[in-house]
């Protein structure tokens, strides 16, 4: 990756982001004013810290120790430029049915139909790699023809050769998905790895409009 880009990534991160929205519902789903990015996952893959990570803000998304705690769609405006856009998290089942059914359906509808949104980082536990339920998503967004990225989080945990491993896997599943973006990243929010080349793909996003 170019300094270039890296350089770009840095500023456009380094300006404003702030809490816009929250949506449990279609009709609350703020205006397409902007280009927007989503971030999913599996309930605990660490999306909130992720995007604290990126945007250098320890409180911009909430983290909790309790899995499938975020039941909405939360919006965050970053440089009036682009809008980062945390999914609720899936494969979480001790919740009541009806509430788990209720936001399946809103993320579903807005992956499917939201013309604004440029790319879903899709993101994978390095230590669960990819499970059944990420399949599901990746099947979803295929069949939606919404462009997807793999995003391996928490790879502080494992070992160098663990993590190579995993990331081979990832790689050659990843390949076959028709609306998956070629590269993979490999990121750690509690160790800052990864944040600059992720933050360049994004600032590229946010550029080409």
């Amino acid at each position: 990756m170019e300094l270039d880009d890296i350089e770009a990534g840095r500023l456009l991160f380094a300006r404003p982001c702030q809490f816009i929205a929250a949506a449990n519902n279609l009709r609350a789903l703020p205006e397409m004013a902007r280009p927007e990015i989503a971030f999913a996952g599996r309930s605990n893959v660490g999306k909130s810290s992720l995007v604290n990570a990126l945007t250098g803000r320890k409180m911009l998304a909430r983290t909790s120790q309790t899995p499938g705690r975020t039941r909405q769609l939360n919006f965050f405006n970053l440089a009036d430029r682009i809008d980062l856009v945390d999914l609720p998290g899936y494969g979480y089942a001790s919740a009541p049915k009806t509430d788990i059914k209720a936001w399946t359906k809103l993320t579903r509808k807005f992956l499917s139909g939201r013309q604004s949104l440029q790319r879903v980082f899709l993101l994978i536990d390095s230590r669960r790699g990819i499970g059944t339920a990420d399949e599901d998503v990746m099947s979803l967004l295929n069949a939606t023809a919404v462009s997807f990225a793999v995003v391996l989080t928490k790879s502080d945990k494992l070992k160098a050769s663990e993590m190579h491993k995993v990331l081979t896997n990832v790689e050659l599943k990843t390949a076959k998905q028709v609306a998956a973006f070629p590269k993979v990243w490999v990121t750690s929010a509690e160790k800052a790895v990864g944040m600059e080349e992720l933050r360049a793909h994004i600032a590229g996003l946010a550029l080409r409009h």
